[in-house]
């Protein structure tokens, strides 16, 4: 189980959990989760789908620090968050309740998780063929 883990995106996590909450009700997402009062005399207002993005943020940070191995564990981990970022490019085209500016946001860091990924796997392993001697084959 742990092994499977490993090879799920991290932002399929919050993507799962936005489904299910605007599956209930889309009426959830702009539920109050908290609000404080500033020096300004403004409400700071944190609702359930500033949650949701604050949560793909930090694991968001995941999906970069794992990009930064070179073994073939990443290489499923990219596929595997290139098929987390066509689902949500479908589901933002086509189901109702994922037609939102924070779904969206959603969809923007799994494509900045893909791009990011592969540019980042590919210059570490630039880097660890150029430590390579010549003639040390």
């Amino acid at each position: 189980m742990g092994q499977v883990i490993r090879y799920v995106p991290l932002l399929a996590f919050v993507v799962v959990a936005y489904n299910v909450v605007a599956a209930i009700s889309v009426d959830l997402l702009d539920r109050t989760l908290f609000s404080l009062g500033l020096l300004s005399g403004k409400a700071f207002v944190f609702q359930v789908k500033d949650a949701l993005i604050f949560a793909a943020l930090i694991l968001l940070y995941g999906e970069l620090s794992k990009a930064t191995r070179t073994t073939n564990v990443s290489i499923m981990d990219h596929t595997l968050s290139l098929g987390l970022l066509l689902v949500c490019l479908v589901e933002l085209i086509v189901v109702p309740f994922a037609g939102t500016a924070t779904f969206f946001l959603l969809t923007v860091m799994a494509l900045i998780d893909v791009v990011a990924g592969f540019t980042i796997t590919i210059t570490g392993a630039k880097r660890d063929l150029n430590a390579i001697p010549p003639g040390a084959n």
